[in-house]
């Protein structure tokens, strides 16, 4: 396949990133800094400079002749949620330029808190642990909540990968799926198995217009 990759420089668009190239894809990174890039050069990989993902005629040209997108968008902390959102202006940018560029199939990564609590989970969880978390990080989940609003209403094939806490630790590839809900007892799971999630949902026709949480 032929993959776009925005968000390229964190930490789940560089696993994306790296395994969609050991997979023998044909990768397109979005960047706004190249240095930050930490993948080693690649025949199969074209790293693509734009400093503003909200510039849709920018965008346009990096989607032509894709067969995918993936993207690892999102705030980096509440404070540039609040203050400039990211992932909702970008992605409204993106779905219009995959538009324009007749790409249809779309991955991207959110966050377990946007979906449904588990019923099975322990009451301390969904009455305590959870409105806590939804109520320190909500303008996060706003900037996301506002990002899969524009992505559900959009045309595109997509993916939503909602994981609860990620870890800078070996992929297990064991990891736990739910389609339109969240994994019971999601706490923690790898920033490579969320890749691997984003990458496998763009050839799983199953998942497509669905949210899938994810947990290890």
């Amino acid at each position: 396949m032929k993959i776009t990759v925005f968000g390229a420089t964190g930490g789940v668009g560089r696993e994306v990133v790296r395994q969609a190239l050991d997979a023998g894809h044909e990768v397109t990174a979005v960047v706004r800094d190249p240095a930050r890039l930490t993948v080693p050069e690649h025949e199969r990989l074209r790293v693509a400079t734009i400093p503003d993902v909200t510039d849709e005629e920018a965008l346009v040209p990096v989607l032509l002749g894709q067969d995918g997108v993936v993207s690892a968008l999102g705030p980096s902390s509440n404070k540039q949620a609040r203050l400039a959102p990211v992932a909702g202006p970008a992605l409204s940018a993106i779905v219009s330029a995959m538009d324009r560029a007749g790409v249809r199939r779309l991955s991207a990564v959110s966050a377990a808190p946007l979906g449904p609590d588990h019923a099975q989970d322990g009451v301390l969880t969904r009455a305590v642990v959870m409105p806590l978390l939804r109520r320190a990080l909500r303008d996060v989940y706003a900037d996301l909540a506002v990002m899969e609003a524009v992505i559900g209403a959009s045309g595109t094939q997509w993916t939503v990968v909602r994981p609860p806490r990620l870890l800078n630790k070996p992929g297990t590839g064991t990891y736990r799926r739910a389609v339109d809900a969240n994994v019971r007892a999601a706490r923690t799971i790898p920033r490579a198995d969320v890749a691997d999630a984003l990458l496998a949902a763009l050839t799983d026709p199953a998942s497509s217009r669905h949210a899938v949480g994810i947990a290890t």
